[in-house]
């Protein structure tokens, strides 16, 4: 779900492997973000519309990553493929890592990207620092 800049990487990366990928987005022209050669599915649709999981086949698919860009809805909808539709691997993004603890206490599996920027950001300042001036 989240056809935006990430989504539409991840969902170019798993079609390049041979796998089937479904995308959702609400908006229609998100979908212009996918490479041309991408083979997958796009449907317009809420994430968090049960109706319109069921439409794309959400019961069959082996996993779910909600990567819109609300931590709201990506939970939400995270909850409904994980806890009504079964999915067994659901992936949800969080932006803010104070609520990404509350959800880990769900049960579900998030990333943060603004927990991992930053701890990325620490390891180059760290890695800068160990190198003497003028050797890097």
């Amino acid at each position: 779900m989240g056809c935006g800049r990430v989504g539409a990487a991840l969902a170019a990366l798993l079609n390049r492997e041979g796998q089937e990928v479904t995308i959702l987005d609400i908006d229609p022209d998100a979908f212009s973000q996918l490479p041309p050669d991408f083979k997958g599915r796009c449907f317009v649709g809420n994430g968090i519309d049960q109706d319109v999981l069921q439409r794309i086949g959400l019961a069959e698919a082996d996993a779910f990553v909600a990567a819109s860009p609300g931590d709201n809805r990506n939970v939400m909808a995270s909850q409904i493929a994980k806890h009504i539709f079964g999915v067994r691997k659901v992936v949800c993004r969080i932006f803010d890592p104070i609520r990404e603890e509350l959800y880990h206490s769900l049960g579900l599996e998030t990333i943060s990207p603004t927990r991992e920027v930053a701890r990325l950001l620490k390891e180059a300042l760290e890695k800068e620092a160990e190198t003497p001036k003028g050797e890097g």
